[in-house]
């Protein structure tokens, strides 16, 4: 393939990427499917003009998908590590306050703080809170996902935004997340 064929194929590949983009919106949202058939139809046309051959849509196609495919694995990933945090954090609060999780929702719901709802314990859930989420910070600069440095800026007020979340009233939408704590909890 020489050079001008690479950049023919490039520039199909970002018009590609535009007008599934443009045309997706509307076509999404009478069928889910759009962006896919977008795609297909404007392939379709390239290879019938003789813009591109058959076999430069198809790779074109492929790549698409590939790209598809492997962002919503890394979707359904990142939503399992979520939900996986979440119940860790959920059985870490039942099992620092001994009241089942179930019990704690309804409370938060009801408008309750968690630190309200722990009493005498409320300094115990703090102490656990941050431990916990400074063993996660560790494992993220262990990860590479964080700096030292950057993991001690996260550490440094940990202690105060634990505190400011476990003390908050969240309301229904918060009792899903235990005050707060759900996905990240307080190191955002």
């Amino acid at each position: 393939m020489n050079m001008s064929s690479k950049k023919r194929v490039a520039a199909v590949v970002i018009t590609i990427a535009a007008l599934t983009g443009g045309s997706v919106s509307v076509a999404a949202a009478h069928d889910r499917a759009g962006k896919g058939v977008v795609k297909t139809n404007i392939l379709a046309e390239m290879v019938k003009a003789g813009t591109i051959t058959q076999a430069q849509a198809d790779s074109i196609s492929k790549k698409f998908d590939e790209h598809k495919a492997n962002k919503d694995a890394n979707k359904a990933a990142h939503k399992a590590e979520r939900d996986a945090h979440h119940a860790e954090v959920e059985a870490l609060v039942a099992s620092t306050l001994g009241i089942d999780a179930a019990t704690i929702k309804a409370r938060l719901t009801a408008g309750e703080s968690l630190a309200a709802i722990a009493g005498d314990k409320k300094a115990a859930l703090i102490t656990a809170l941050v431990a916990q989420h400074s063993k996660e910070i560790d494992a993220r600069v262990t990860a590479g996902k964080l700096t030292a440095a950057q993991a001690t800026t996260l550490k440094a007020n940990l202690t105060e935004r634990v505190t400011k979340m476990v003390e908050s009233v969240k309301g229904p939408k918060g009792a899903g997340h235990l005050g707060g704590m759900g996905h990240k909890g307080p190191r955002h």
